[in-house]
């Protein structure tokens, strides 16, 4: 289920302007979502929203139990997820009950962790 307004506005703003200071034009789109809901807080102007989201979405909310499930193991504990497609890449981060994934052009590791640490920052502060 999409939701109208997941996102308060000032969070919205703040994850897609981290978002876009890191990987500038090459994001495509960033979705915010918990266990239930989502919002798509971004597409970039040349895309039109005819991806289908749900399943995304869907796929993604395992990521909570991953970060539950990694707890503790021998890498470490889960920080985020990248995924590579034929036409671009995903990046996930979840914090607590709620979540960014995050469509890109092209990655770089560098630029992953930067996508990844800056919404980290502010998915934490949402949290406390």
């Amino acid at each position: 289920m999409a939701s109208a307004e997941l996102a308060p506005e000032g969070l919205a703003s703040q994850i897609t302007s981290a978002c876009r200071t890191a990987a500038g034009d090459d994001v495509r789109s960033v979705t915010y979502f918990n266990r239930s809901d989502f919002e798509q807080i971004y597409l970039r102007s040349d895309l039109t929203q005819d991806a289908d989201l749900g399943a995304f979405v869907e796929h993604e909310t395992l990521g909570f139990d991953a970060a539950e499930d990694y707890r503790g193991s021998e890498l470490g504990n889960y920080t985020f997820t990248v995924r590579r497609f034929d036409n671009g890449f995903l990046t996930r981060v979840i914090r607590g009950g709620h979540g960014v994934f995050v469509t890109l052009d092209s990655l770089t590791i560098n630029r992953s962790e930067e996508i990844a640490s800056a919404l980290e920052e502010i998915l934490e502060a949402e949290v406390e």
